[in-house]
């Protein structure tokens, strides 16, 4: 029989890849709230605070980019 062992840098670098797939997924889904009316001076903004899943995706957004940037600086340990 016989057993593949992984290294700790490929098992660093699958995890980055799926944590990457996943940022991108989570940024894609957000919407986005303003158009190219901001763009020439026509949005009337105002503050809001975000609620149900927009705050989710927001979270999961920032959760996910830190597990992105310490697994980088991890990576470039091993």
């Amino acid at each position: 029989m016989m057993y593949y062992v992984l290294r700790m840098e490929q098992v660093i670098f699958l995890f980055q890849i799926v944590i990457a797939g996943l940022l991108i997924l989570v940024i894609l889904v957000q919407q986005k709230g303003t158009g190219l009316g901001g763009t020439f001076g026509g949005d009337i903004s105002f503050y809001r605070t975000k609620r149900g899943a927009e705050k989710l995706f927001f979270n999961l957004t920032l959760l996910l980019s830190g597990m992105f940037i310490i697994s980088s600086l991890v990576g470039l340990i091993y």
